[in-house]
């Protein structure tokens, strides 16, 4: 563009300090890297199985509501029917997850963790918790409350 200098420092910095009022780096950058690493552990453990972190949700939430539908775990992840139906078959198919004919409407899916599905579901739980419990212990008293009442707040209120 013209009167920008060649290698943006000036815009980039005027931008910058204009932004830096108004916008947490520090905070965006801290729930990035805590993401990542909160995600790391579960994510070496899903690639030996070829997995990724959509099955991780699945198992997750099948395994914490057993006998949710299809229709209440798309709810759930806010994701489409195609998006869910591979990731789902594939869990089935690798006898993680079984799906059960409603017993009053044929045509609802009722999902549940078969045993296989259940200790996936806790391997992949254990070193997130031990993450967020020492992670507590260090911050000190009332950080779990503080913590939930945080990122119950982070979410949109349309996802509840």
């Amino acid at each position: 563009m013209p009167g920008r200098p060649k290698d943006n420092t000036e815009y980039l910095t005027e931008v910058a300090g204009e932004e830096e009022d108004t916008i947490d780096f520090e905070i965006i950058e801290l729930l990035f890297f805590a993401y990542r690493d909160f995600t790391g552990d579960p994510d070496a453990i899903l690639e030996k199985s070829g997995f990724g972190r959509a099955h991780h949700r699945v198992v997750h939430f099948v395994n914490r509501e057993p006998g949710m539908t299809v229709a209440d775990l798309l709810e759930t992840l806010k994701i489409t029917k195609q998006s869910l139906a591979r990731v789902l078959k594939q869990l089935i198919d690798s006898g993680y997850i079984r799906q059960v004919t409603g017993p009053e409407d044929r045509r609802q899916r009722m999902l549940y963790t078969t045993q296989e599905g259940k200790a996936l579901a806790r391997a992949l739980a254990e070193p997130q918790s031990r993450r967020i419990a020492e992670a507590l212990a260090k911050t000190g008293p009332g950080a779990r409350e503080i913590v939930k009442r945080f990122l119950a707040n982070m979410k949109n209120a349309a996802a509840d």
